[in-house]
C-alpha cells in the first residue's frame, strides 16, 4: 500500500529484455535508505518487488502483465521515474490509499500553464469513468493528485509547482502516456450498490 506522495525521482538505469518479462534497474537515493530485499517500491505507479539492492541502485522483474497494461512497456535507459516506498503503519497519509495496481494507462492531451500551477487535461478510458467525481482522488504516475473536472472521457488535475518540480508530471508532453489508478475505496463502493441492486432485484443492475 502506498500514499501517492512522490519520495523522488530516479532514473532507469538499465532495462534488460527476458522475453516475457523485463528486469528493470533503476538507480535512486532516498528509497534504498532502509529497503531490503522483497520490499515493495512504486515505479510511476506500480507496484514492484526488489529483487537486487546495491548501494545507489534496486532491480524488480516485471512480468508480462505488468507490461501490458502499464507505460512500464517504454521505459528505456536514462528515463525519469517517480519513486516512492510502501507506507507502514506510522506514515502520514499526505496522499490517498494507493495500491500500486495500475487500472490503465491514458494520454496527456493538454497543458495549460499559468501563474501558480498547471492544468494537464488527461484522457480516461470508458471503463474508468464511473470512479471518477469532481475533487475525487486519482493517482497518475504514482501521484496522488485531486480531480477537478471529470468527464466521460477525460479529466483534469491542477499541479502546484513542487508537482512540477518533483514528479515526471512536470514534464509529460500531450501525447505521452501514463498510468493511472483509481481510487479503490470507490470501487468497493460501486460494486457493493450492484451487488446490493442485483440481489434487491434479481437481475442485472
Amino acid at each position: 500500500m502506498f500514499t501517492g506522495i512522490v519520495e523522488e525521482l530516479g532514473t532507469v538505469a538499465a532495462v534488460v529484455d527476458q522475453g516475457d518479462a523485463v528486469r528493470l534497474t533503476v538507480r535512486a537515493a532516498t528509497v534504498l535508505e532502509d529497503t531490503r530485499l522483497g520490499d515493495s517500491i512504486a515505479v510511476n505507479g506500480c507496484c514492484l518487488t526488489v529483487t537486487t539492492l546495491d548501494v545507489d541502485c534496486f532491480t524488480a522483474d516485471v512480468m508480462q502483465e505488468t507490461l501490458d497494461k502499464t507505460s512500464l512497456r517504454g521505459v528505456a535507459p536514462g528515463d525519469r521515474v517517480n519513486l516512492e516506498r510502501a507506507a507502514t503503519l506510522q506514515t502520514r497519509l499526505g496522499g490517498h490509499l494507493v495500491q500500486g495496481h495500475v487500472d490503465d494507462t491514458a494520454e496527456i492531451l493538454d497543458r495549460a500553464p499559468s501563474e501558480h500551477w498547471e492544468v494537464v487535461t488527461i484522457s480516461l478510458p470508458e471503463a474508468l469513468a464511473p470512479f471518477l467525481v469532481d475533487k475525487g482522488s486519482i493517482t497518475v504516475d504514482g501521484v496522488s493528485l485531486t480531480v477537478v473536472e471529470a468527464g466521460h472521457d477525460r479529466f483534469t488535475v491542477s499541479l502546484i509547482p513542487e508537482t512540477l518540480t518533483r514528479t515526471t508530471l512536470g514534464s509529460r508532453a500531450p501525447g505521452e502516456r501514463v498510468n493511472l489508478e483509481v481510487d479503490v475505496i470507490a470501487k468497493h463502493v460501486l460494486k457493493y450498490t450492484e451487488n446490493l441492486v442485483r440481489h434487491l432485484t434479481g437481475g442485472t443492475p
